[in-house]
């Protein structure tokens, strides 16, 4: 069968092809061609053969809008990250965003869907946007005030967050244990004969990540009576600039310290260049742990010792949950906790051998 591709219309433009198209050319009726589009009927390999050949010779490409009419499904889910910090393009400075990105979009594109990303306060304003764009579901990332999660509810949009204490069983969460995943790496310092360390943070903000972190490092040093002072608590933004920052603080105050336990990788990146700009050896001159490993760590030398979070399994499990959600939506609500553990590396010098 010759298939002829359509001639330009009165401006010159090639006229978009369209399922009538397709129909006229291969002598079938409009609802073989939709059927053989969405798979939803058997039709004969010999039709399917045919259609699929216009198809190809039409340069036929789906309409995304009109399909989203017909059956009330954009094929669009939300991805929305807090901007909690200063500056307008956080999530693509921080590598922790870009490895969640990476495995969410895949992901997302192996279920057949697209994203629709923004970075911007999430409010009425953003839930308007979401229902205009018709998202079939919406991936939330951190904290989040309550009037967000009211609001998703009479949407009745599908949500699943990442990252968020919120304990509200009208939503699906993955996340990790970030106050253990914090004690894990405190006791790790603790148990090679640290008892000065400095805790390096983010923005500190009830039930938010960073707090939990916070937690966790507050916890182990109170098991062994050790105290947290104020002014071993260091707190900034979560990008590499203020990591530099909190090493200088840490440096002008003249405290006793040993080691600094990082909640991010990226902080302790930045703390790494910091403190080797002010001549600091690491480890033989101070010890440093961080958060997440992050692919980029190793690329460091010396090695830094981290606390090991599947990142790119977060985003596999929320867009498995919510395409589940979509098709299901009475599907109940679930909370997964996944697995951290120590990835030992270079970072940090053992001052003694006994536990505490």
């Amino acid at each position: 069968m010759m298939v002829k591709r359509l001639n330009d219309d009165n401006d010159g433009k090639t006229k978009r092809a369209t399922i009538k198209d397709i129909a006229r050319e291969t002598g079938v009726s409009v609802a073989t061609v939709s059927y053989i589009l969405n798979g939803k009927k058997s039709i004969s390999d010999e039709t399917k053969a045919k259609v699929n050949a216009a198809i190809a010779q039409l340069d036929y490409v789906p309409d995304s809008a009109a399909r989203s009419l017909s059956t009330k499904d954009s094929l669009l889910i939300g991805i929305v990250i807090p901007q909690t910090e200063p500056g307008s393009r956080l999530m693509f400075e921080n590598p922790f965003y870009s490895e969640l990105f990476s495995a969410i979009e895949y992901e997302t594109r192996l279920h057949g869907y697209h994203l629709f990303i923004s970075g911007t306060g999430v409010d009425e304003s953003y839930l308007y946007l979401a229902r205009k764009r018709n998202l079939d579901g919406i991936i939330a990332i951190g904290v989040y005030p309550d009037e967000f999660y009211q609001e998703v509810k009479k949407s009745k949009i599908p949500l699943v967050l990442i990252d968020s204490y919120c304990g509200d069983n009208h939503c699906h969460n993955i996340r990790i244990d970030d106050s253990y995943g914090s004690y894990l790496a405190a006791s790790y310092l603790l148990n090679r004969g640290h008892r000065d360390i400095a805790f390096f943070s983010g923005q500190l903000r009830n039930n938010g990540v960073m707090h939990k972190r916070l937690e966790g490092f507050e916890q182990a040093m109170k098991e062994q009576g050790l105290p947290v002072r104020k002014a071993t608590v260091f707190e900034g933004n979560i990008d590499l600039e203020n990591g530099c920052i909190l090493a200088r603080r840490l440096l002008d105050a003249k405290l006793p310290v040993t080691a600094v336990l990082a909640a991010a990788d990226i902080l302790a990146i930045g703390a790494m260049k910091g403190l080797s700009e002010a001549g600091l050896r690491i480890p033989d001159d101070i010890s440093i742990i961080g958060f997440d490993d992050l692919q980029i760590i190793g690329y460091l030398n010396p090695g830094l010792t981290t606390i090991r979070q599947e990142i790119a399994l977060k985003g596999k499990k929320a867009v498995d949950i919510l395409v589940q959600n979509i098709k299901t939506p009475d599907l109940t609500k679930r909370e997964e906790v996944l697995p951290l553990s120590v990835v030992e590396r270079d970072s940090v010098k053992t001052l003694s051998k006994e536990a505490p």
